[in-house]
């Protein structure tokens, strides 16, 4: 049992709603929730001197915290975890909200890409924050490989996959190369990865070599391998994010410190930090995971809140992602229906396209 789940427990009938409506009341209006206000929405008839003893041992638990001296309570980020945890009321997916999602992704095209570059707007645009795809990968079988020396410290490989998309990537190669090794790797690699998809060969390759390591010269397994770590890399995974509403999370009346931790979020989003964690993320747990605060490392210093979603092709594999971010006063209960029926909606449409 977690922590935030024994602490439920162990709370009395009386703690668990204030804490309750401590917390919703924050989601809906972002203010300090004081005693005097819960006395008046309560299901029982307490005093408002017992309402603050409550709230003073929810913050003794680290649930709660006070902005100010005189000020009202506001949930920690270890409360809000507990509230999205245990007391989260998840609403259906709303009508209007559906219809919006349909409508923006209703063509027909088999551009990929801009199917889901406007998946990326109907959700910033549904939900009012900033959303984040991360879309999928080629998985198409390769049929040919090829490097090509453009410079001594420049070179291209080309990747032929066996549907005719052609990727051309850039790299730095190891010093010495010479027309004949980069032949010999670019034969070595067409031996063993044809009919592979790039998920599937990094692994078999790495095999190869070691099996192999007396046939291939030291030159071209060491061009394989920077090959390899080409593919490999995470960096690669950068440019298949697509972030869109970004000017959603600016409002009029922002204060200085929501301000400062806007421009973090967006200088993380710029420099797309830990970005390729996003699907490891989605990964490790069944449809949509909720993430506050520093519990995410890309928005650890913002102080942001990701609610994240994978999505799967035809095979039931995971491919991507789509996401919403905000700060962690987001109507949580909303946003997750959102997110979910977006996923779904997106793997059936990478399904569809093959």
């Amino acid at each position: 049992m977690s922590e935030s789940a024994r602490l439920l427990e162990e709370m009395n009938d009386r703690s668990r709603e204030v804490f309750r409506r401590v917390v919703e009341s924050y989601l809906e209006t972002g203010d300090p929730v004081g005693s005097r206000t819960l006395t008046r929405t309560l299901s029982e008839s307490v005093s408002a001197a017992t309402i603050r003893n409550v709230m003073q041992d929810l913050e003794f638990l680290g649930l709660l915290d006070s902005p100010h001296v005189s000020a009202g309570r506001v949930p920690t980020q270890i409360g809000l975890r507990m509230f999205v945890d245990g007391l989260l009321e998840v609403s259906d997916l709303d009508a209007g909200d559906r219809q919006k999602i349909d409508a923006t992704l209703g063509d027909n095209s088999a551009d990929v890409g801009g199917m889901l570059d406007r998946v990326g707007s109907a959700l910033s645009g549904v939900t009012h924050g900033a959303s984040l795809v991360l879309a999928p990968k080629h998985e198409a079988p390769i049929k040919h490989i090829e490097f090509v020396s453009l410079a001594q410290d420049r070179a291209l490989v080309v990747l032929v996959f066996a549907d005719g998309h052609v990727e051309n990537r850039l790299f730095t190669p190891p010093p010495g190369q010479t027309p004949s090794s980069m032949r010999e790797a670019a034969n070595f690699l067409n031996a063993v990865i044809e009919g592979r998809t790039l998920s599937e060969v990094h692994t078999v390759i790495r095999e190869e070599i070691k099996r192999r390591r007396q046939e291939i010269d030291s030159l071209a397994r060491d061009l394989v391998e920077s090959g390899i770590a080409l593919w490999a890399d995470a960096g690669d995974q950068h440019e298949r994010l697509i972030v869109r509403g970004r000017s959603n999370l600016l409002g009029t009346d922002e204060e200085e410190e929501d301000l400062e931790r806007i421009r973090t979020l967006f200088d993380d989003l710029e420099r797309k930090r830990d970005i390729a964690e996003f699907l490891e993320l989605a990964e490790e747990g069944d449809g949509v995971r909720i993430f506050i605060g520093s519990e995410n490392k890309l928005f650890s210093l913002s102080g942001s809140s990701l609610v994240v979603s994978p999505y799967m092709n035809a095979d039931r594999k995971i491919v991507g992602a789509v996401g919403v971010i905000g700060p962690k006063r987001l109507n949580y209960g909303r946003i997750v229906p959102i997110v979910d029926y977006t996923a779904q909606l997106v793997g059936k449409l990478i399904s569809d396209r093959g």
